[in-house]
């Protein structure tokens, strides 16, 4: 039963930063999942596998793991590079390159 503790990134459907501030702590699959023979849906027989601890920090997320002997992996978060442009930089006199329309 191990555990993995991570920044979540945020998806590529979201503009904002919301829900990548807390650091999570998720176990990892211990069981394969099988495939249910009627209806075709996949299933897990590990139930730990449903459970998403959140954290405020990541030493919290680490004690927690800690006090409760969860040998775990931290996972750094990757900052991604940030370009700051503005939308009139599309409408510059010297802009470089040919605006058509």
């Amino acid at each position: 039963m191990s555990a993995r503790i991570f920044k979540p990134a945020k998806t590529a459907m979201q503009s904002g930063r919301a829900r990548t501030q807390e650091w999570v702590l998720q176990f990892e699959q211990e069981v394969p999942r099988s495939l249910e023979p009627l209806m075709g849906y996949t299933s897990s027989a590990d139930m730990k596998q449903q459970l998403r601890l959140t954290f405020p920090t990541k030493e919290a997320a680490i004690e927690y793991a800690e006090r409760n002997r969860i040998p775990y992996s931290v996972t750094e978060p990757h900052e991604p590079r940030r370009r700051n442009i503005a939308y009139s930089d599309n409408f510059r006199y010297n802009r470089i390159g040919q605006w058509t329309h």
